[in-house]
């Protein structure tokens, strides 16, 4: 059985001022840097976050959902409680398009493809996930080839469902884990994990106008 990964330091990034890509009454949309935890932790250590840097230049705004620690990219909050139940069940539904760009290990041969695996929580690893076809959740994970370099993939990631660590998975399942990754990869081949929630296409919660986000890949 393999042992439980050992907790990291948590040293957030400075708080230099929010990214923010969108904003009006009813949400906000940031560039969350890596390395900043979505929502608070257990304890003071942990207390850092986006939710937390987001409240302290606007107290109503309201988390609905997450992107992991060291993933960067589009991130969405409401402004307001209506606007929260409104854009939690476009996620819920999946009634929004969602893209990542991505620097993988090795070079992909073909230039798209999709990956079905099943996911659940590896109990005894926690966080960790992994795939079982017995009582994992239906996950299911679109690429395509967007550069190759002499050791490494670019790739575009469109998850189709929102499983915890899909992508990261799904990468080390098709045998081209994230660089950077330390729970699926080696962390030491990159400065960083290379993920990064890049585009974002949903429904305004106030009109339904079709609202199309994009947040520049810093690698």
């Amino acid at each position: 059985m393999n042992s439980r990964p050992a907790p990291d330091m948590y040293s957030p990034p400075p708080d230099l001022g929010l990214a923010v890509i969108h904003l009006d009454d009813h949400l906000i949309v940031l560039d969350k840097p890596s390395g900043l935890l979505s929502v608070p932790g257990k304890g003071e250590a942990l207390a850092d976050c986006l939710e937390a840097r987001v409240q302290a230049r606007h107290p109503q705004a309201l988390t609905v959902h997450r992107l992991d620690r060291d993933t960067s990219g589009l991130v969405v909050m409401a402004m307001n409680a209506a606007a929260q139940r409104h854009l939690g069940l476009q996620f819920e539904r999946r009634k929004l398009a969602k893209t990542y760009v991505a620097v993988v290990s090795g070079v992909v041969d073909a230039g798209e493809g999709e990956i079905d695996l099943p996911l659940i929580a590896d109990w005894p690893n926690r966080p960790l996930q992994k795939v079982c076809f017995e009582h994992g959740k239906p996950a299911l994970t679109r690429w395509r080839v967007l550069d190759r370099g002499p050791c490494s993939t670019r790739l575009a990631l469109e998850p189709h469902t929102g499983r915890s660590h899909q992508l990261r998975v799904h990468m080390k399942e098709l045998g081209h884990p994230i660089l950077g990754d330390p729970m699926y990869g080696d962390a030491g081949s990159a400065p960083r994990l290379m993920l990064h929630a890049h585009t974002l296409e949903l429904h305004h919660p106030a009109d339904g106008h079709r609202l199309v986000l994009e947040a520049p890949v810093p690698f």
